[in-house]
């Protein structure tokens, strides 16, 4: 009997898997963008870094090494044509589960089988794809396999594994980060989608023709990812075909790609990226990135209080005295998107980031907040002065409780000169205001203020 090269035998089929998208023929009906899958590492687009001699991933596929490997990235850019390839590359019996379908049973009776295969010599390999997806339970269960390596898993994940895979899984893996492909790789992309055989072609078996306009909107619309750009592609294709032609032209793309699939996910890794972007594109007064941000989130429908509330953080971390009147423009946004709500709250919530973003810059208040709590955690601050304390209470005038206290109201510009701060923090000072906007005044008048707490002049 023959023996394939996943190692099964002509009369034992492969493991189908559970909810797995590699499994089955690829037949001429197939998507685009399945027809089109690389079959070696040779034949994948972009990763470049991923793929030189004797990299891992090379080790891999050719069953030179037995590591378990984590995929990160965005959808699109290879990480289940990884697991492919390395199917196809070796005589390993390899199966695939989707932690969208699989429970803790199909993980175990998997793993089961797995041990019995290795005992008569048969290595397996494991495909995770949406690893995030499994639960804590789940990901327990394939933590021994791949420490005594019963496997090597391959979990694909388009979420960060820092946050979504127990550490202990995590540490006993190698992690491949993998980067959105670039204009040059989804335009080979597209080439190679109309000249291979396998590609798209006339209902009649002909070639199509592709604009220069609708190649540049293909590549603009797929966003580095390379199911979108092949899925456009073939949409587009089949609406040329349905007006007779074989010419696909700017017009057919459009009508393909009705809306360009916004880049982000609210509960994983692009909610954590956008919002990071967001605020440092206020924080470095870029308005136009800064609206762009805004516009990904409004889109991708992220919660509006949650933009909101960064804005009312933002507006005292990075702008603070600087521009006051910003911290009370984020908060009426906040109120106006619990007041009228969404679409209409768009054009509040761009205000406040128009406001924030053009505002003179400051984080002397988060650095001055910070600053005291670090000497307080730090056990610095001896007993209140006694002039300071509260002397309202009958045994408070026997302790010398607010003795000498100078009630500010008495003195020159409202300010008496005395210690505040405890003994040991007498000359500290936390708030350094900067020289933006109205913080500079802020600087001169607390210069003053200052000069004043200290003076040795004693009289009213």
């Amino acid at each position: 009997m023959g023996e394939d090269l996943f190692g099964n035998t002509d009369d034992q089929p492969p493991d189908p898997g559970i909810g797995g998208s590699l499994g089955g023929a690829v037949t001429p009906d197939a998507p685009l963008a399945v027809r089109m899958r690389p079959r070696t590492l040779d034949e994948i687009v972009g990763q470049r870094h991923l793929l030189g001699p004797g990299s891992p991933l090379r080790r891999l596929a050719e069953g030179r090494t037995a590591m378990s490997v984590f995929l990160w990235g965005p959808p699109g850019v290879g990480k289940t044509t990884i697991a492919s390839v390395v199917s196809q590359a070796t005589n390993r019996r390899f199966v695939e589960l989707s932690a969208v379908t699989a429970g803790v049973k199909d993980v175990r009776r998997e793993l089961d089988t797995a041990r019995r295969e290795l005992a008569h010599g048969r290595p397996t390999v494991l495909f995770v794809d949406e690893v995030h997806r499994f639960s804590r339970a789940q990901q327990d269960v394939l933590l021994p396999a791949v420490e005594n390596r019963l496997v090597t898993l391959i979990a694909a994940t388009t979420e960060n594994p820092s946050f979504s895979v127990i550490s202990p899984l995590l540490s006993r893996s190698l992690l491949l980060t993998l980067r959105p492909l670039d204009d040059e790789d989804i335009g080979r992309l597209i080439d190679r989608a109309l000249t291979d055989s396998r590609g798209l072609h006339t209902p009649q078996g002909g070639d199509y023709s592709l604009d220069e306009q609708a190649r540049a909107d293909l590549i603009r619309l797929a966003g580095g990812d390379a199911r979108r750009a092949l899925s456009y592609l073939e949409e587009a294709g089949a609406g040329a075909s349905s007006a007779g032609g074989a010419r696909i032209g700017a017009d057919q793309v459009a009508r393909a790609v009705d809306r360009a699939a916004v880049r982000y996910d609210r509960q994983g890794d692009q909610h954590y990226d956008v919002i990071s972007a967001f605020i440092k594109s206020v924080r470095g007064s870029d308005v136009d990135a800064a609206l762009h941000y805004l516009a990904r989130m409004i889109e991708a429908g992220e919660d509006a209080r949650f933009i909101a509330r960064r804005l009312i953080v933002l507006a005292s971390e990075d702008i603070g005295m600087a521009a006051p009147s910003v911290l009370q423009t984020a908060v009426a946004a906040a109120q106006a998107v619990q007041l009228i709500g969404m679409p209409e709250a768009r054009i509040n919530l761009a205000q406040a980031t128009i406001a924030a973003a053009t505002a003179p810059k400051s984080n002397a208040v988060i650095t001055a907040i910070d600053r005291a709590i670090a000497d307080v955690r730090a056990g610095k601050g001896t007993t209140v002065p006694v002039a300071l304390r509260d002397a309202h209470y009958a045994a408070a005038a026997g302790l010398g409780h607010g003795v000498g206290y100078r009630y500010a109201h008495d003195w020159p510009h409202h300010v008496a000169p005395q210690q505040y701060l405890p003994d040991d923090l007498a000359e500290v000072r936390y708030y350094e205001p900067s020289e933006n906007g109205n913080e500079a005044g802020v600087r001169e008048r607390l210069e003053l203020i200052r000069q004043l707490l200290a003076q040795d002049d004693q009289s009213s």
